[in-house]
């Protein structure tokens, strides 16, 4: 015991409270993992966010409208039909995403043809955020001011046009941020996937960054998502306001 404590004392988990192993210089964008793999890392989390927001708002955008028209209270009420809607997406909203990442392996392999880099993650995380997403609509269209809907049906509309030029219409800018919201998540999450087998930053900063203990590499991952995530806010915020004409 008394030979292999000074090794014990070196270790790289130990040597982080003091300073770093000499193999693991704070390098910064020197960093030959930084070189070769944060440009790659980067795309792959724009890919993997990319592919899941488009599937979650085509999924997740009509099923929203779907549960607001259904509604006792709707333009086309189906109480039955709004209650089994509503009683999947509150389930699929009660599903941890890490539990629900495990539980979808089988169906992501035979969807996507692997469980595993970016493809592999974009399954599972629109899976989890169309529930998500289907409520924001939801809270989005609900919002729309009822005499505005009473005055189109006075006027003879269809229901059809009632949700289309009326409701969604109105609802525009809030289901635009609610898009940037959902985005937002997705980085969050697609984040949380690297480290479970998923690509993007969050398997650079889990594999170098944590389990290497090179805190540059994880800090600049970290910059390099709250960047992202400013962007997409800043966009969001525009295209909400502009899509206002109030």
């Amino acid at each position: 015991m008394i030979a292999t404590l000074p090794q014990a004392l070196t270790s790289p988990a130990i040597s982080l409270a003091g300073r770093l192993p000499a193999d693991q210089e704070l390098l910064w964008f020197d960093q030959p993992a930084i070189k070769q793999s944060l440009w790659p890392s980067t795309i792959e989390t724009l890919l993997m966010v990319g592919c899941s927001t488009v599937a979650t708002v085509i999924i997740g955008l009509p099923l929203g409208i779907l549960l607001v028209a259904s509604a006792p209270n709707g333009i086309r009420p189906a109480p039955l039909l709004n209650k089994v809607l509503g009683l999947i997406v509150n389930v699929g909203r009660s599903i941890p995403f890490i539990i629900l990442l495990f539980v979808l392996l089988p169906i992501t392999a035979k969807v996507m043809g692997t469980t595993l880099g970016w493809r592999g993650m974009v399954f599972p995380l629109a899976v989890g955020a169309i529930p998500f997403f289907a409520r924001l609509v939801e809270t989005n269209l609900l919002a729309v001011e009822r005499g505005k809907i009473e005055a189109a049906q006075m006027m003879g509309a269809s229901r059809s046009r009632i949700m289309g030029d009326v409701i969604v219409r109105e609802a525009l800018p809030g289901i635009i941020q609610s898009i940037t919201v959902l985005i937002i998540t997705l980085i969050g999450f697609s984040a949380m996937g690297g480290a479970v087998g998923g690509g993007g930053l969050g398997a650079l900063a889990y594999n170098y960054g944590y389990q290497r203990y090179y805190a540059d590499i994880l800090l600049i991952t970290v910059i390099v998502i709250v960047l992202i995530v400013q962007a997409v806010q800043v966009v969001g915020d525009m295209l909400s306001r502009h899509a206002d004409h109030r």
